[in-house]
């Protein structure tokens, strides 16, 4: 396989073949992610990736599921994303469900009929980050969107027949917009109703402007009890239909694995708990992104 500067892809993605469509992020601005820094976006050759599917046709038979990385393949022109799904479908008979991540651009740039051509070819699921639903927020860390525009991008996905997993940060707002960002970012969420979420505590990367922030005194990071409080809000305030709420990534101080709503009342009793000291938070060695 072939692969150029750095491979990222979510953690349930952990067994797949991942297939790198792109290099880079063609957002590469938000002020917390440090991953592409540097690196120029760009879309493979064709001639790249098919001879990345026919290697996996040859020595990946025990792979149910393809990745497509990096930052956003959605952002691939129609056409050429429809080949690819196409050949993986042709060479990889045996994968059960395509995967990628997406943002809010890369969705607004496809119509519902694009879409759905796509998930019919096997594109099964999007990851999306949302980070926070509150706009202030969002033009902070230099997203790219505003909430609502989120909301209809998720939604567009949801109905594509895609399922949807958002990644939210915790802590991201600072110290100030904590609640609020927590209560919108619950709002968002019920809002879109997506198949998964997945919650992570905001670390600071030395190279990223959020951490020259945080430095020079203009950032201020929460403390432990302080983003699982609003982990607690943000949940309370989240009503999914049927959803899974992970905040189990190795960032957390409290692992927290619940479906929603059935077992949400239960999850705010774990997370008082913590708050009142009768459960360890994880110690920050530990902690890792």
């Amino acid at each position: 396989m072939h692969y150029e500067g750095n491979i990222i892809r979510p953690p349930s993605e952990a067994n797949s073949i991942l297939l790198q469509v792109t290099v880079g992020c063609s957002r590469n601005r938000c002020t917390f992610c440090g991953t592409y820094r540097g690196e120029r976006f760009k879309i493979k050759p064709m001639e790249t990736i098919m001879a990345d599917i026919a290697f996996a046709a040859r020595h990946c038979r025990r792979q149910r599921r393809v990745f497509l990385c990096d930052g956003d393949a959605l952002i691939v022109p129609q056409k050429r994303l429809l080949q690819i799904l196409t050949e993986i479908k042709r060479q990889l008979p045996w994968v059960t469900r395509i995967g990628t991540y997406a943002n809010a651009k890369g969705l607004e740039m496809k119509s519902p009929a694009q879409l759905r051509a796509l998930s019919d070819l096997g594109l099964g699921i999007v990851y999306m980050g949302l980070e926070s639903g509150d706009d202030v927020t969002l033009a902070r860390i230099r997203k790219g969107a505003r909430a609502q525009t989120m909301i209809e991008a998720g939604q567009k996905a949801k109905t594509a027949g895609m399922k949807l997993s958002l990644t939210v940060l915790l802590g991201i707002a600072g110290r100030k917009r904590s609640r609020i960002h927590a209560r919108e970012t619950g709002r968002v969420l019920s809002a879109i109703d997506p198949d998964y979420v997945g919650a992570l505590s905001l670390m600071l990367i030395p190279g990223t402007p959020l951490y020259d922030d945080y430095v020079q005194g203009r950032f201020t990071l929460i403390e432990p009890l302080e983003m699982l409080h609003e982990l607690g809000i943000m949940i309370a305030h989240t009503h999914l239909t049927r959803g899974l709420f992970h905040a189990n990534h190795a960032s957390n101080y409290l692992p927290i694995k619940a479906r929603l709503p059935k077992e949400k009342e239960q999850t705010l009793r774990r997370i008082d708990a913590a708050l009142a000291g009768r459960i360890d938070l994880k110690p920050e060695y530990l902690r890792a992104l």
